[in-house]
């Protein structure tokens, strides 16, 4: 079990860390919505809850609640830029398809 992130993924979260200093590391999970079932949520951690999976990575804590984690385990999260703006970027190995807009995905569980 792993969330990785990359290079310019870490350098963004380290960065939002040291802007808030009370923050204990990434939140990162899944929360239903959109048209294909679920998003991908992320947000800088500022309590650790009952359940939760923390994974490190290069220094920073990625908190995992664990109803997400069976739908994000594995995924690599990247910064990139997208048209004007920059965004997160989610390669999730457990997404089976994905809603037209990219902003919600399905899994292979969702369609039994």
């Amino acid at each position: 079990m792993a969330i990785t992130l990359t290079p310019n993924a870490l350098q963004r979260v380290q960065r939002f860390l040291a802007e808030a200093p009370d923050a204990l590391g990434l939140r990162f999970g899944v929360a239903r919505t959109g048209c294909s079932g679920w998003g991908h949520v992320a947000d800088l951690a500022r309590d650790r809850r009952e359940g939760d999976q923390v994974f490190e990575h290069q220094g920073v804590r990625i908190y995992v609640d664990a109803d997400s984690l069976p739908l994000v385990d594995g995924t690599e999260i990247d910064f990139a830029k997208q048209g004007l703006g920059e965004t997160f970027v989610f390669r999730n190995p457990n997404a089976a398809a994905e809603c037209g807009c990219g902003e919600s995905f399905t899994t292979d569980a969702d369609k039994a």
